[in-house]
């Protein structure tokens, strides 16, 4: 479909005979970088399509069949996506410029093609409709051995400007003048018909300019150099305004050319396949590509291009603003005035404001703000909360290590691609020998499957055996890598409480998480691209190893205490969350003679993790079914079985941090002596727990691989640990979080103890520990830390992670920056609630002064 044609600006009836054009494809747009760092300027969109098309399916509505297309800038760009020209019905032929010869010596290099006929020569980087047809007429019948299409525009400083007298025979030009030396505004549209033999006054394989060199020639030997002063639309997009200013144009109809799409509401077009949500706003003119998502609550207005496959997230704003293909735009983030280019996320609440350009293949973490006119350079990373007033040309501005707390995380399909997945998996190859043995395993979700999927091919690819476990619980992989003695392992799930998120866990041959040293190793490789690759007879071979389920469960019953179990007839339901758990309890449950109730006990693909609604309302139904059956307790796993939820006999869910005390009680008095690590955010009652039994307290860094590493340093003398969020380690089965471990040795403590959970946790003391988190830009975090120390003055600190300060009466707070988010979190706790809020407010105040 078209816009509506201005007047005067549509073609003829009959198209003008036969005659070649020359479209001048070969600049690179310098003023238009970062847009042309890695893309010749013909190729840059105009409401999705590029400037040279536009260009080129002028030329055949006017009969211009046969082109000829001079390239010198990343050419093949050009070649690849044009072709032949078979798709816009022409006929294409290329001539590429070793050294820039300028605009004549670019059609001198062509002349092969041009021999014996008039022709016509036509920038392939400026957006017109002018008539082609009449100005061939015109030239034909003013005798004219050139003709030059002329543009009365506001400003001519940027052009060439020309006088015509009243037949419109060319009087003077002048290139590129001052105010001073303007005489007209009439400039020199780089648009031109020529007799063949104007082609004889340029000198082959040397720079030579039509305006500066040749026209000024042909003017002073009297030669019949002719002006047509041109109706139609015309626009040099050289600089970012006026490719803003083009994009409008063509919406808003000022120039006549084809947009792709439905105009489903007067001056809102939408591309074939692309999803518009009901509630989304569109303020026209404006225009959606192919198979582009608008999502609920966005909002997009004027002059608003969004390219194809982009994505806009829900509560996300653009108001003239240019989308290339394939961007992301987060939800709730906020662009005004701006070009995002290609494969480019900009993730929630970014800020971006008028003027600023953002390269491709960027990545713009949340919360971000990039100021006006700042142009951000291709592949570059802005950080989480950062503030870029600057240019962004060499620097990665704050690229974050690639691993965070959960290993390598991300939204599926934006972040976490199976492209990035295959370079991930190369790199993990490359710092193995070739040869080595590595586990696969997954989750129950699509997403995860497709990333193992690619994970497989590359790691085989490298030269490396894979063993893939293929839908497996988290501590099952982990103890299979672990008990075969391989490498390592990939394990990939679905982020705990973004459905849309995906994490891709690495694994050391212990099956616990890579040391910070293994992951800075693997980052090194992988920002390097330097990966190994295979020879044909090294290919590594895939093996799907049998009895997976049997292996674990066998081994976790022989490690674990489970006396007293099949004596006491415990009565407890279990909660699968419709994850991987359920693929062992039964064969696990069989053999220890306990009465169980299960639910969601299935592989639940369409809701492969946990969020906080869900949990909610499953430890509601869990707390029924305890009560209503006269359960002793109920337990819930989370989807990937790592973690665990408990319900005490009465129905009531035990928060986690009570749940953390309710097990380290349990341990504490049946051991009677030994070590239990836990993390430094942990509420100080733990300590008391294990003071009255007997036990000692390691306080580690929060770090998962920290308590991991506790657990592995203190040997036999580790009778616990965990991290207060659901994880418990069962040290005497592995070191690492399990969530099925966990529950077999509950059954066990509760069992021999004949204590109800309930009866447990009412005889541990109430802890007043709170939390809060302050948002905090990246760049002032270091300068935070300090605030933090400088205020504490004399009183006793702990840098295990983070600042804690300790008060003369025990009382504490931590103040701990995030090392994946813009944030800090604080805790805070005293012997009553008050005290706690008194010093959480207290610190809170000191991070927040010290941003400012």
């Amino acid at each position: 479909m078209s816009s509506p044609t201005e007047p005067g600006a549509a073609p003829t009836e009959d198209p003008a005979p036969a005659m070649k054009a020359v479209v001048m494809a070969g600049g690179e747009g310098t003023r238009l970088r970062p847009m042309t760092a890695n893309q010749p300027k013909p190729l840059l969109p105009v409401v999705n399509k590029p400037i040279m098309e536009h260009v080129l399916r002028l030329l055949r509505r006017h009969g211009f069949s046969e082109t000829v297309v001079t390239v010198q800038f990343l050419a093949t760009l050009i070649r690849n996506y044009f072709g032949d020209g078979e798709e816009l019905g022409m006929e294409l032929n290329y001539v590429a410029e070793e050294v820039p010869l300028g605009t004549a010596g670019s059609v001198k290099n062509a002349e092969e093609y041009l021999r014996g006929e008039p022709f016509m020569v036509i920038s392939g980087d400026a957006l017109t409709d002018i008539d082609l047809t009449d100005m061939v007429r015109f030239h034909r019948e003013s005798g004219a051995k050139v003709t030059i299409a002329l543009k009365r525009v506001p400003n001519p400083l940027e052009f060439g400007i020309i006088i015509v007298d009243e037949q419109g025979r060319i009087q003077r030009f002048l290139e590129k003048p001052t105010w001073g030396q303007v005489f007209s505004d009439t400039v020199n549209t780089g648009i031109y018909i020529m007799e063949p033999e104007v082609l004889e006054r340029v000198a082959e394989n040397e720079v030579v300019d039509w305006s500066g060199d040749v026209f000024p020639e042909l003017l002073a030997e009297g030669e019949p150099l002719y002006g047509y002063v041109a109706d139609g639309y015309w626009e040099d997009v050289g600089t970012h305004e006026s490719y803003l200013s083009a994009q409008a144009d063509v919406l808003s109809g000022k120039v006549d050319v084809e947009i792709d799409g439905f105009e489903v509401s007067p001056g809102v077009w939408v591309g074939e396949g692309a999803e518009v949500a009901r509630s989304a706003v569109l303020k026209g003119p404006l225009y959606v590509g192919d198979y582009a998502k608008i999502e609920a609550g966005a909002e997009l207005r004027e002059y608003t291009v969004v390219g194809s496959n982009a994505v806009v997230r829900a509560e996300a704003f653009a108001h003239r603003t240019v989308l290339h293909d394939n961007v992301f735009i987060g939800r709730g983030a906020n662009l005004r005035g701006t070009v995002v280019g290609k494969n480019t996320d900009i993730m929630s609440a970014v800020r971006v404001e008028e003027g600023a350009v953002v390269g491709e293949d960027c990545v713009i973490e949340s919360e971000a703000y990039v100021h006006n006119d700042v142009k951000v350079y291709p592949f570059k990373t802005i950080e989480a909360g950062a503030v870029v007033n600057s240019n962004v040309v060499w620097e990665s501005r704050g690229q974050r290590s690639l691993f965070g707390p959960r290993g390598v995380s991300g939204l599926i399909n934006v972040e976490i691609t199976p492209e990035l997945a295959v370079r991930l998996a190369n790199a993990y190859a490359t710092t193995l020998k070739k040869g080595a043995i590595v586990t696969t395993s997954r989750d129950v979700s699509r997403g995860a499957r497709t990333l193992k999927r690619a994970i497989i091919s590359a790691l085989t690819a490298a030269a490396i055996e894979v063993r893939d476990l293929e839908v497996a619980a988290l501590p099952v992989a982990r103890f299979l890598t672990a008990k075969t003695e391989v490498a390592g392992g990939i394990a990939v799930r679905t982020s705990p409480g973004d459905p849309e998120s995906v994490d891709i866990v690495f694994l050391d041959g212990d099956g616990a998480d890579l040391s910070p040293g293994a992951q800075r190793k693997l980052d090194r490789v992988f920002s390097r691209a330097e990966y190994r690759r295979a020879f044909p007879g090294e290919i590594g071979e895939l093996s799907f190893p049998s009895r997976n389920v049997e292996t674990y469960a066998h081994d976790l019953l022989r490690s674990v205490d489970t006396s007293g179990v099949a004596e006491a007839e415990l009565k407890v339901v279990v909660d699968c969350a419709g994850g991987t758990s359920s693929l062992i309890l039964p064969s696990l449950l069989g053999r220890m003679g306990v009465d169980v109730l299960t639910v969601n006990n299935r592989l639940d693909e369409d809701s492969p993790t946990d969020t906080d609604v869900k949990k909610t309302r499953d430890l509601d139904r869990l707390g029924e079914l305890v009560a209503g059956s006269n359960a002793d307790f109920g337990v819930r796993f989370d989807p990937v079985a790592e973690r665990l939820s408990i319900v005490d006999e009465n129905g009531s869910p035990i928060d986690n941090d009570r749940a953390l005390l309710a097990v380290l009680d349990l341990v504490a008095a049946e051991r009677g002596r030994g070590t239990v690590a836990l993390p430094v955010t942990t509420t100080r009652v733990a300590e008391t727990v294990a003071d009255s039994h007997g036990l000692r307290v390691s306080w580690t860094p929060t770090a998962t691989h920290e308590l991991t590493k506790a657990v592995r340093a203190g040997g036999e003398d580790i009778v616990f640990a965990g991290d207060g969020r659901g994880g418990f380690v069962v040290p005497e089965f592995g070191p690492t979080s399990d969530g099925i471990a966990a529950f077999v040795r509950l059954l066990g403590l509760v069992a021999r103890s004949r204590r109800s959970v309930g009866q447990i946790d009412r005889r541990i003391p109430q802890a007043h520990l709170l939390r809060r988190s302050v948002p905090t830009p990246w760049a002032v975090k270091g300068s935070v830390m300090r605030s933090v120390v400088e205020a504490a003055g004399e009183r006793e600190l702990d840098t295990t992670d983070g600042v804690r300060v300790v008060e003369p009466d025990g009382s504490w707070a931590l103040v701990l920056p995030d090392t994946a988010e813009a944030v800090t979190h604080l805790w805070a706790e005293g012997p009553d609630s008050d005290i706690a809020h008194r010093l959480l407010d207290e610190w809170a105040a000191v991070v927040e002064r010290a941003e400012g």
